[in-house]
């Protein structure tokens, strides 16, 4: 089993909005644990001592040792944690208890090592799909983290859940088919095929987009001059009508 950590734990009996707030007016941090066996325990841990546990604990995954002030100490791992996205502060916690005969499901992070074959020669940039894998497992068998070496990764190719190495004790149970890390080509080369791809071919004109107006007042050509005088001539106003002749005098 990775390292053990311990973190002290008191019970708290009071909810809502309004308890919270005053434990974290006394450096406090609201908590509960979950067990499969047991029922939700409302719980609150001290804002420093629980910043120097998560300093130490760092990016691993680990199981951390609750003391409670009366009974026994309890076994468990950060289920989730909730922080105020402006201060950043710590608002609550939720853990998880595990028993040391139990296999038990737990999200690990994923940790990659090595400099990738694409990235060195062949001017490729390294993706990374999935930051943490779920897993099941034994407390003891519980890794810090998952690693996956990209050594041999070329451009164009990609670690997936079924290329990992298996570890002792340990179940992967994602999608075989879920991809971990790949190895691309940089985007610059790739918006360049595009535009290639997308440009017309030498010697294409391109189309105009619309005739041009005729400017005010420019002359007709003289090809137009003879089809406007027929229209001008249709137009035009008939002659006044010529007086009647006057009647012969008797």
């Amino acid at each position: 089993m990775s390292q053990q950590f311990t973190l002290n734990v008191t019970a708290r009996a009071q909810t809502g909005r309004s308890a919270s707030r005053r434990l974290r007016k006394a450096n406090r941090v609201p908590a509960i644990l979950y067990g499969k066996h047991t029922k939700p325990e409302l719980l609150s841990v001290d804002g420093p001592e629980y910043i120097r546990l998560r300093k130490a604990v760092g990016g691993r995954s680990v199981l951390v040792e609750l003391a409670r002030e009366k009974g026994e100490k309890a076994l468990s791992f950060f289920q989730e944690i909730q922080r105020d996205p402006i201060t950043d502060k710590f608002l609550h916690i939720d853990l998880q208890e595990v028993k040391s005969d139990e296999k038990f499901e737990i999200r690990v992070i994923v940790r990659i090592v090595g400099e990738s074959f694409g990235v060195k020669n062949q001017s490729g940039v390294l993706e990374i799909n999935t930051q943490t894998l779920r897993i099941r497992t034994l407390p003891k068998d519980l890794p810090e983290a998952i690693v996956v070496d990209v050594t041999e990764l070329k451009v164009g190719e990609t670690i997936k859940v079924s290329s990992l190495k298996p570890i002792a004790g340990v179940d992967f149970l994602d999608l075989k088919g879920q991809p971990i890390v790949s190895c691309v080509e940089p985007v610059a080369e790739i918006v360049q095929e595009v535009a290639a791809v997308a440009a017309p071919a030498d010697g294409a004109a391109a189309p105009a987009a619309g005739a041009a107006a005729p400017a005010a007042g420019a002359a007709p050509a003289a090809g137009d001059a003879k089809a406007a005088a027929p229209a001008a001539k249709a137009g035009a106003a008939p002659a006044a009508a010529a007086k009647p002749a006057a009647p012969a005098k008797k």
